[in-house]
């Protein structure tokens, strides 16, 4: 039986992919060993088996044990772990949700609906560093993955509208914070119907701009506000998070020919999901129905939305997909710049299909390739 190391469970990532484990029974077929950075002799998680006391996530010895590592403990673990891993003579599986090994020669970037024959070449040719992709860029793939697979898309250019827990735990407590801060200074004005909305924005903004209102993890308000910046700048005036479109889209669907894809990255107050708004050069006119069923048949996941009122401000919001596995694809539209040219907009969980669930579902993959 297979040996499977679990490090960074107790994250959000981790916990959310411990949930999708423990729904879809994945703990069976092999023996889990679950190992910390901080409380070695510890209770484990409750995964209905019984399991050992918590390991040393920093005991190499141990770790080459195990058959397949799966972590989600972030890329400082990563980097101090993996190379010395490796260097012992190690050849199991790594599979990982952080970024630092995403763009290594060596590595696949795992999103099956997508790229399951990539990840299936990469198996058979020895390959065994696995990790998950960009949470935007995954789910945007998931969206148009029938649009790629068709070979229609000549560039995207996509506008996302990423959610505070993209940013960490620390950033969506930071985010209620934020919101209570200004409930608070609203309070009074809100009871008294006499009040006018211009004077709530005055009280708004000028909490807002106090400079002891609660932004110590976003360095500026989120919470009735936005924030056109994600991650750290680049030479191409990007930031990480933008040039992260063009650069995973196109390792992640092994493209003979790159596809450009950019666009702006913008943290706006939602908890969790991020959204996003695309702009599709086809590389030929398609009629609009076909396009529609061209999108709505990508994976199992992808649900088109008709482009109306109701069903789009139903169906895709970060309020709807929250926790689910769905991703809504709607405001489907020919543009006035040619017939060529696509609107569309979707909403999906980053935390389900943007980080947990390709990691739930390549252990599922590999176990399954060693059996």
């Amino acid at each position: 039986m297979k040996n499977v190391g679990f490090i960074g469970w107790r994250g959000m990532v981790g916990s959310v992919l411990m949930g999708r484990m423990l729904e879809e029974g994945d703990f069976k077929g092999y023996e889990p060993l679950f190992f910390t950075t901080s409380n070695v002799g510890g209770k484990g998680p409750e995964i209905g088996l019984p399991i050992p006391p918590l390991k040393d996530a920093y005991d190499i010895d141990l770790l080459r044990g195990m058959d397949v590592i799966v972590t989600c403990q972030g890329g400082d673990y990563t980097s101090r772990v993996y190379p010395e891993l490796r260097k012992s003579g190690w050849k199991g599986y790594w599979i990982d949700s952080a970024s630092t090994l995403r763009l290594d020669e060596d590595s696949i970037i795992v999103l099956d609906p997508v790229n399951r024959p990539v990840i299936d070449r990469g198996l058979a040719a020895g390959t065994r560093t696995f990790v998950g992709g960009n949470c935007t860029v995954s789910l945007m793939l998931l969206a148009l993955s029938g649009l790629f697979r068709e070979g229609l898309i000549e560039w995207l250019s996509t506008m996302t509208y990423q959610s505070a827990s993209g940013a960490g735990a620390k950033h969506m407590r930071e985010l209620v914070t934020q919101m209570a801060s200004l409930a608070g200074a609203a309070g009074d004005l809100l009871t008294d119907p006499a009040t006018t909305a211009i004077q709530i924005d005055e009280v708004i903004t000028r909490e807002l701009r106090d400079p002891s209102f609660p932004s110590d993890n976003f360095g500026v308000p989120l919470a009735a506000s936005l924030i056109p910046w994600i991650d750290r700048p680049m030479e191409s005036g990007q930031t990480r998070e933008e040039w992260k479109g063009f650069v995973e889209t196109n390792k992640i669907l092994q493209t003979k020919e790159p596809i450009p894809v950019d666009g702006i990255c913008v943290r706006v107050g939602a908890m969790r999901c991020h959204s996003q708004g695309f702009t599709i050069k086809l590389k030929k006119d398609v009629p609009l129905d076909d396009l529609w069923a061209i999108v709505d048949k990508g994976n199992q996941w992808v649900k088109v939305i008709p482009n109306d009122k109701d069903s789009s401000i139903t169906h895709l919001t970060p309020a709807a997909v929250n926790g689910t596995l769905t991703i809504p694809v709607g405001r489907i539209r020919k543009m006035l710049m040619g017939p060529e040219y696509v609107a569309a907009f979707t909403c999906g969980d980053q935390l389900l299909w943007g980080a947990a669930e390709p990691i739930r579902r390549i252990l599922k993959i590999i176990l399954e390739y060693l059996s």
